[in-house]
């Protein structure tokens, strides 16, 4: 009897469990009946949106600085080349002419850095070195309209020294400019203050370098005591109308020269610029010219004097075609009596801001020797960050 009661209030038990779970669900029904049609959607959205928020949480943004990125911009320019000449045994070469890695970034709100370096061929050995050919700091907020560089840089010379080779209109460098600056130009290490001349009229600039004289230049050398290469340049720009531009530079140079003496360089640079606004992808017009007059002071005749220039016109002729046509006239620093002439033509094809094609054929006569014919094909190619060119 007492296994049965106990049977009994077990069964009771379960059926009043069953009866309180039907009456649980059903209420559960009715309650969910009258909940709107969207709430489920919404719910959703919900859950979407606290997760978003968790994610944010869990990573949040980085710290960053002055600049887009903690690392510089970082470019390398591959320049290759072959080449032909007239005289001599070996008329035909083709050779890597230069590859160049730039790294560029602003250190901080006040200064900018800037570094060039350049694994070249020398084209007597044909081995390649490495070297800076360029590093310096540039200051970003001096007061006066003032901005101070210091390190090693191509200095202010005209309009052709401060650019690098690759971004020329051309292959070779001018006859004058070469005799007087050498191959590499005026590069060396030192000071320059610039001073942007508060003119409402044109733009003006004024700057002033002071460097050690570590440079190749015919025309200087670095002095064994405390002498050192001055510039100073002059420039003056002026808007004509929307189409065209004109730009007037002037620059003295002042150094020792191998004779431990000194050597003054005058120099004027005139560049005019046509860029229409309705064709300014298709068509444009360059002309450019520089003047060189040489001063160099010797422990045997006293002076000897010296005159050089370049002139040359660029003419976009298409999108993508640029034809070059330049006159170069240049009388050695010490001996004004050999005299240069020459004739080129360059036709350039840039693909894109990235690569371009060139070639150019050049002939030169001198009061020494026979005429002589020289040719080049040349392919700029660049990768990475690609800094604008100066204007």
């Amino acid at each position: 009897m007492l296994v049965y009661s106990t049977l009994s209030i077990n069964i009771k038990q379960f059926l009043f469990c069953i009866f309180l779970i039907l009456i649980s669900s059903f209420v559960t029904q009715q309650a969910a009946a009258q909940v709107p049609a969207d709430s489920t959607a919404a719910d959703s959205a919900l859950l979407k949106q606290v997760e978003a928020q968790m994610q944010s949480t869990a990573a949040p943004p980085q710290q960053t600085r002055s600049t887009l990125t903690f690392n510089p911009d970082i470019g390398v320019v591959g320049d290759f080349q072959g080449s032909y000449i007239s005289r001599g045994k070996r008329n035909f070469d083709a050779y890597l002419n230069e590859s160049e890695i730039s790294l560029q970034a602003v250190v901080d709100p006040y200064i900018r850095a800037d570094f060039f370096i350049s694994f070249g061929r020398d084209p007597e050995t044909n081995k390649y070195g490495a070297e800076v050919e360029e590093g310096y700091l540039t200051t970003l907020s001096l007061p006066a309209k003032l901005q101070l560089k210091v390190g090693k840089f191509r200095e202010a010379v005209g309009r052709i020294n401060p650019v690098h080779p690759h971004a020329l209109p051309f292959i070779d460098l001018p006859n004058a400019y070469v005799n007087y600056f050498g191959e590499e130009g005026l590069n060396d290490e030192g000071a320059s203050l610039s001073w942007l001349i508060p003119n409402k009229a044109f733009y003006q600039e004024l700057t002033f370098q002071a460097t050690s004289g570590l440079t190749d230049a015919p025309a200087f050398t670095r002095s064994e005591g405390n002498r050192f290469l001055y510039l100073s340049h002059l420039k003056n720009f002026f808007t004509l109308n929307d189409n065209a531009t004109l730009e007037l530079g002037l620059t003295g140079i002042s150094g020792p020269n191998a004779f431990q003496k000194v050597t003054n360089i005058a120099a004027a640079d005139l560049t005019y610029k046509w860029k229409p606004l309705t064709m300014n992808t298709y068509k444009s017009l360059t002309w450019q010219s520089e003047f060189y007059v040489s001063k160099a002071k010797d422990s045997l005749s006293g002076s000897m004097n010296s005159f050089g220039l370049y002139s040359f016109v660029e003419d976009q002729i298409t999108k993508r075609w640029f034809l070059t046509g330049r006159y170069d006239y240049a009388q050695k620093p010490y001996d004004k009596t050999i005299k240069e002439q020459a004739y080129s033509l360059t036709a350039g094809w840039l693909a894109t801001e990235f690569s371009k094609i060139e070639f150019e054929g050049k002939t030169t006569d001198d009061n020494i020797g026979s005429r002589y014919y020289q040719g080049w094909l040349r392919w700029i190619f660049v990768i990475g960050a690609h800094g604008a060119h100066q204007y």
